[in-house]
């Protein structure tokens, strides 16, 4: 509505200071330019302004949740028949509990989860979906997509109804018009939906597209990084040409895409300067890991996504750590278990002469970038066992590995040692492992019985 602006502009200057602007909804009669003495229809006159600001600020909210102007009364048209079952009570329910604020960091988990089994979500939640994915933010930029595959016909239908939701229709357009002709939101559906079906024809359509895509090129390597279970060999060219890329995020996105990648050179290259920073020594008292951070950040690094943290003196020992930490994170696993010939849980109880919240939070990294479910369990069990030093950095890796990591293999009947429990990030992440075990579970129970 064009008037809820100047509501929430009163408001923060408070009605003692202005006037309550009208609201005019269409097809009520109410008009545009109503002094703000006049009231709602079938509504008492309220001599408070700051009441009526509220009560006009509920009525705008009302008219549009409800998606269709009043003026138009005539038939809806029906949906489209939805054939997809939709998910069971049980699992509606947390996923309302998610749209209500309760760990909604979760929910593209879950609706990737719902789309691979091929449920719906209930149609009384699609509103709630829709709005939710309307509002989407840099670090979900999958969400709308998934609602609009979860919501089916009936999310199609109620996008007709409300222009706020008609980002769903971007993804149903099946031709190459919506690459040509379509925005932004068109155009990002048209790739990932290409992608999904035929990912050598979306790599050939993003290479022919390069050079005058600009800054969409970010888009391009977002719809790669979503669709990452079917990267392979032959899109390292277009990765590797990347990394040369005027910008920086381009760059970014790049480099951690070659990452995630089996057998790429940019693997190989962290590799060999992992195996320097990094080795296991052999001593009177047993097997223990030597560390030897880099000493500097040259042009190669930087190339690959490597800068820099705040300490730019890298004759200053976090500087150089946060270097490790970065080297780290871009390792292929195997590295490690090829090179010491034990594996990920041995490996992490060598002692490392103080060096473990590093390691722990460079192996995290790569564990979740790589979506390796050994190396992610061992870090799990070895953060909750006691071993989680209590730093931000390992918080942080922690509350990344918590929501990746495979529920299944971690959460049952996970505990963590009386020193851990006390810590907030491990409690968080107990929560976590626990809530996604649960769904999961309830989705899966959907689809056997489907």
């Amino acid at each position: 509505m064009s008037t809820w602006q100047d509501l929430v502009t009163a408001a923060l200057i408070g009605t003692e200071r202005t006037g309550v602007p009208a609201a005019a909804v269409p097809g009520l009669p109410f008009p545009a330019d109503a002094s703000p003495d006049i009231p709602f229809p079938n509504n008492p006159v309220s001599d408070d302004p700051a009441s009526l600001l509220l009560d006009r600020a509920a009525l705008l909210t009302v008219a549009r949740r409800g998606g269709r102007p009043a003026e138009h009364l005539a038939p809806l048209p029906a949906a489209e028949p939805d054939l997809a079952p939709a998910v069971s009570p049980a699992a509606g329910r947390r996923l309302a509990r998610m749209l209500g604020g309760t760990h909604a960091d979760l929910l593209t988990e879950w609706l990737t989860a719902a789309v691979a089994r091929g449920l719906r979500v209930p149609a009384h939640l699609l509103p709630a979906l829709l709005d939710r994915a309307r509002r989407v933010t840099p670090a979900d930029p999958e969400l709308r997509r998934l609602a609009a595959e979860a919501g089916g016909s009936r999310a199609r239908w109620l996008a007709d109804l409300n222009r706020d939701w008609m980002f769903v229709t971007a993804y149903g357009l099946p031709d190459q018009d919506a690459w040509r002709l379509g925005g932004k939101e068109q155009r990002r559906g048209y790739l990932a939906s290409l992608r999904a079906r035929d990912p050598s024809a979306a790599r050939e359509l993003v290479a022919a597209s390069w050079e005058s895509a600009g800054p969409e090129r970010v888009m391009f390597l977002s719809v790669l990084a979503a669709e990452s279970a079917r990267l392979s060999l032959a899109d390292e060219p277009l990765l590797e040409a990347a990394l040369g890329d005027r910008y920086a995020e381009v760059r970014d996105r790049a480099a951690a895409l070659l990452a995630r990648l089996p057998g790429s050179a940019l693997g190989q290259r962290m590799a060999e300067r992992s195996l320097g920073c990094l080795s296991l020594h052999q001593g009177s008292r047993g097997a223990r890991l030597i560390a030897r951070p880099p000493v500097q950040s040259d042009a190669a690094m930087r190339r690959e996504g490597i800068r820099p943290g705040s300490s730019a003196l890298l004759t200053d020992l976090a500087g150089r750590a946060h270097l490790m930490v970065e080297v780290l994170a871009r390792t292929p696993l195997r590295t490690w278990t090829e090179e010491f010939g034990r594996s990920a849980e041995q490996i992490l109880a060598l002692p490392s002469d103080g060096w473990a919240p590093v390691l722990f939070t460079g192996w995290a990294g790569a564990a979740v970038a790589q979506r390796d479910q050994e190396w992610m369990t061992a870090l799990m069990n070895w953060a909750l066992a006691g071993g989680l030093p209590g730093t931000p950095a390992d918080a942080e890796a922690l509350r990344r590995l918590a929501r990746a990591v495979d529920p299944a293999l971690a959460a049952p009947g996970t505990t963590a040692s009386l020193l851990a429990a006390t810590l907030p990030a491990v409690r968080d992440a107990l929560g976590v492992l626990r809530f996604r075990y649960q769904m999961l579970k309830e989705l899966d129970d959907d689809d056997s019985a489907g």
